[in-house]
């Protein structure tokens, strides 16, 4: 009979080398107490409000982004000094979708468009309570910058109109109506050419034709412009002494009105104007603080204001001093 011969258990493994380049495994963390039902990110709030000195009127705006910044939903309304609440407005916007709510008319402005393929999108628009609306295909034609469309009203109320962009211009045919002759072809449209070191363009509407020249460099511009069949010829004049400072002026040949504007810049956040406007023989002068043609999101403190003095020729004491101011919160 064979005897069995216990074996004795293998040693234990020495302990790491406090010198040793390999760091020890870490123990496995325990799961969260809350496990899989996270609650969602409260979305980020944007209020905006905005005071208007000339007409006494507040402006609110507040919105918040939805579905990952997929959607955006905006309240607005404007209210007196009074406290009075007018022209409140609901809005949800999306890349395909938006919808505009009137609450004080109780009216619904829809918007939506689609694409079918890479060259083909529809647009389509409609006024709930006017029962109104407008249809449009759009078709990206061979080449960059040739587009043709399509658009007509809803109901339709004739041939639909027919829009032919390319990189020179583009051109425009509808059918309209007028009270001597029912129903014609009206012809529309821009066209424009590279002339010497300016730009030349046509603007034609019906009987009507503009034409501009355009010269500009980096410190001269140049603008003579004709209407016809008026014949009324205007140009525009406008010289940048710096980067910082630029004199406009503007003259009217057939009335004789003029207008000039100075304007010195500090930064993007802070710019000066002077100006002259004899059609309607006044003067002023505008301070901005944050960037005029922008919004608060990127202005110091979020805050942008502007003052502004208007002095009439004919009446220098009825002078008046406004101000406004657009101040926006991310909550």
């Amino acid at each position: 009979m064979a005897t069995m011969v216990e074996t004795a258990p293998p040693p234990p493994p020495p302990p790491p080398s406090p010198n040793s380049l390999v760091p020890p495994t870490p123990a496995a963390e325990s799961p969260s107490p809350q496990g899989p039902w996270l609650w969602p990110r409260r979305p980020s709030i944007r209020l905006t409000s905005e005071f208007d000195s000339d007409s006494s009127i507040f402006f609110h705006k507040i919105s918040c982004k939805l579905f990952d910044s997929l959607a955006k939903l905006k309240l607005s309304f404007q209210n007196n000094n009074d406290g009075e609440i007018f022209d409140p407005q609901l809005g949800f916007i999306s890349k395909h979708l938006s919808l505009h709510y009137d609450l004080q008319n109780h009216n619904a402005f829809i918007k939506g468009c689609f694409d079918v393929g890479s060259r083909l999108h529809f647009n389509a628009a409609h006024d709930v309570k006017a029962q109104q609306g407008e249809v449009a295909m759009v078709a990206d034609l061979a080449g960059p910058g040739y587009k043709f469309e399509l658009s007509s009203a809803v109901p339709a109320i004739g041939f639909p109109k027919a829009t032919l962009k390319f990189p020179a211009g583009e051109v425009s045919l509808e059918e309209k109506e007028e009270e001597e002759v029912k129903k014609m072809l009206s012809i529309n449209g821009i066209l424009q050419h590279q002339i010497l070191n300016g730009v030349f363009s046509a603007q034609f509407r019906d009987d009507d034709l503009k034409l501009r020249y355009l010269y500009k460099d980096e410190q001269v511009a140049f603008i003579p412009s004709i209407s016809m069949p008026s014949n009324a010829i205007s140009f525009a004049f406008k010289r940048r002494f710096s980067p910082s400072d630029k004199l406009s002026y503007w003259y009217n040949l057939d009335s004789n009105y003029w207008s000039t504007v100075y304007k010195h810049t500090v930064g993007k956040d802070y710019k000066f104007k002077v100006g002259y406007d004899s059609e309607v023989r006044l003067g002023w002068a505008s301070l901005w603080v944050g960037d005029e043609g922008g919004n608060a999101k990127s202005t110091p403190m979020k805050l942008k204001v502007q003052f502004m003095l208007q002095v009439p020729q004919d009446d220098i004491h009825s002078s008046a001093l406004m101000f406004r101011v657009k101040k926006r919160w991310d909550i």
